[in-house]
């Protein structure tokens, strides 16, 4: 058994086949005729973005636009004046080869996203690779390995995979894919869910482990590989299989219904984005609102802060495309891992715990400014939330909305038409804001718990860090202590609660938020017809006497064993 990260569900069961990518050895060679290697750089580039326009195309008519946007972004790095002009800088001081200079130049963009701790943005990695691969091919002179000549149906195996790899997989051969590196937010893991391909991912071993024509398993619903199944195991992944064709069917059924318990609990299921191109597979998926909108994508891989119009055209889009469904806008979050090419900040000893996400933006008001009149001006196209993030105490969030405030009144002053009905919030992603959620409430309109920072912070525990994973507990009863004392605090001022981290999409996770009262679960977009079913499928007040239950363990084991009941006794 090979174990890995479902990320696009299905079973299937086929032949495996290797995809062999082609290895590049690139060396630093002292060059004589730097007008030569510049020419090939720029060859290079220009091909390869024919090849990624074209991927774009197929993407499109295969997919959709939103998937196709992908490769719009590759377009994007592919043009980037500081890839091109910072490779060219190198080979004329330094008299080196093009892909040499050219390899330097982007190992440094993908080691300023891997550093991020955002899944999100580190994903972001992954896309720089796939298109500096492409480059550095044209400029030594190699054919690329086309993944769109298979003949006959295959389980794919990789050590990794592109998102140009998985827009050339045809999907009637393809059956599904498995690789050893990636996670569940990369652009390729998108794709497959998108183009419905079962796929697990970071198994590590598959490659090694595997040979071509072996018969495999893949479950992308739990992850999990097997290799040379016994016709035992193959009946009972075929059982699992239509079992799961059938949960689909009855999931559709719920796009377009309220999310509600069998009691008539009602809340929320909304989705998160990190740019406004991604909104499309919200509508998809039927999503209540944007629970998260992280404006951070706005800001990065570009060379200068986006200008007010820009982010007004983002913000705007996202709130039109909702209607009068509420959209969480959070302000920018940079800081820690998360920099900017042109901004520069000081170094700090612990950057996770210095000036970052509403610290900076505080510490430089006219770039904070003009974020908050683009999100004010596109306040009249729909239902704005406005979310400040890493708010440690009140007085932060009230000089935060002091400024939000002035901002306000110098629109008005100019003529500039601003909503009556915006609110504003703040995300509880530190111990002291849930601590004293009772002196918040009355000042804000909403709470939005950031899980994944909160568990990080009330364990003092980094979650990237392996040796200190086992710290990062979503149902430790600290944790669900804290989670209760937001949800309690505001319920007592008529306020709501929204969970926008990795917690809230965790179906095991949800009867005890749903029992401490949450209103609103924020989740990627393919989880949230899942979620909603599920939820169809509690009583509130049975969650409601598991969560007090939980609300008294000592640990985590603890609370798991009353989960484990909980989901027996259904």
């Amino acid at each position: 058994m090979i174990r890995g990260i479902g990320v696009s569900d299905g079973i299937v069961i086929g032949k495996v086949f290797k995809h062999n990518q082609a290895e590049l050895v690139i060396n630093k060679e002292t060059i004589s005729d730097v007008k030569k290697e510049i020419e090939k750089l720029d060859e290079a580039l220009r091909k390869s973005v024919a090849d990624v326009e074209k991927l774009r195309v197929k993407t499109e008519k295969n997919a959709d636009a939103d998937t196709a946007a992908i490769f719009g972004a590759h377009i994007e790095i592919l043009k980037d004046p500081e890839l091109r002009d910072g490779t060219i800088c190198r080979i004329e001081n330094e008299h080196i080869n093009a892909d040499f200079a050219f390899q330097a130049i982007s190992d440094s963009f993908v080691d300023m996203f891997e550093a991020m701790e955002d899944e999100y943005f580190r994903e972001r990695a992954l896309d720089v690779k796939d298109v500096s691969k492409r480059v550095l091919m044209y400029i030594q002179g190699k054919e690329m390995v086309s993944l769109s000549s298979l003949e006959e149906e295959v389980v794919l195996v990789a050590r990794d995979l592109t998102p140009s790899d998985t827009a050339e997989l045809e999907k009637g051969l393809v059956k599904g894919f498995i690789t050893d590196i990636g996670g569940r937010t990369s652009h390729t893991a998108i794709m497959a869910r998108i183009l419905e391909i079962p796929a697990v991912v970071g198994t590590k071993v598959a490659f090694e482990t595997l040979n071509d024509g072996d018969m495999v398993v893949l479950d992308g619903l739990s992850g999990r590989v097997v290799a040379n199944p016994t016709e035992e195991e193959i009946k009972e992944y075929e059982a699992i299989a239509e079992e799961h064709e059938r949960n689909k069917a009855i999931w559709e059924t719920f796009k377009d219904k309220e999310s509600l318990t069998k009691d008539n609990k009602q809340v929320e299921i909304s989705a998160n984005i990190g740019k406004a191109a991604d909104i499309q597979r919200v509508l998809d998926h039927g999503a209540e609102g944007i629970g998260l909108y992280r404006t951070e994508f706005l800001f990065m891989g570009r060379s200068d802060w986006p200008n007010e119009e820009e982010q007004l055209k983002s913000y705007r889009m996202v709130l039109e495309s909702m209607g009068n469904k509420p959209v969480v806008i959070r302000t920018l979050d940079i800081g820690g891992d998360k920099n900017l090419d042109y901004l520069k900040m000081d170094e700090e000893l612990n950057p996770f715990l210095g000036v970052r996400a509403l610290r900076l933006c505080m510490s430089m008001p006219d770039i904070f400014r003009t974020q908050l009149r683009a999100l004010l001006r596109a306040s009249v196209f729909g239902n704005l939330h406005i979310m400040f993030p890493m708010v440690a105490t009140v007085d932060e969030f009230r000089e935060a909305k002091r400024l939000l405030q002035e901002v306000e009144q110098e629109l008005v002053e100019e003529g500039k038409e601003v909503s009556s009905t915006y609110k504003t919030g703040i995300m509880v992603e530190i111990p002291s804001a849930a601590i004293l959620a009772d002196a918040f409430a009355p000042e804000v309109d909403f709470f939005s718990i950031g899980s994944n920072d909160l568990i990080q912070y009330t364990f003092a525990s980094d979650r990237m860090n392996e040796k200190v994973s086992y710290l990062y507990q979503t149902c430790n009863p600290s944790i669900l202590r804290l989670i209760s004392m937001v949800i309690e605090a505001a319920h007592k001022e008529g306020k709501w609660v929204g969970m926008c981290g990795e917690m809230a999409g965790d179906v095991r996770s949800i009867p005890l938020l749903l029992g401490l009262g949450l209103d609103e679960f924020s989740m990627s977009a393919s989880g949230v017809l899942k979620a909603r079913h599920f939820v169809s499928e509690q009583k509130y007040e049975n969650a409601k006497a598991l969560a007090k239950k939980a609300l008294q363990m000592k640990n985590q084991d603890e609370v798991l064993e009353l989960l484990d009941e909980y989901k027996n006794r259904k």
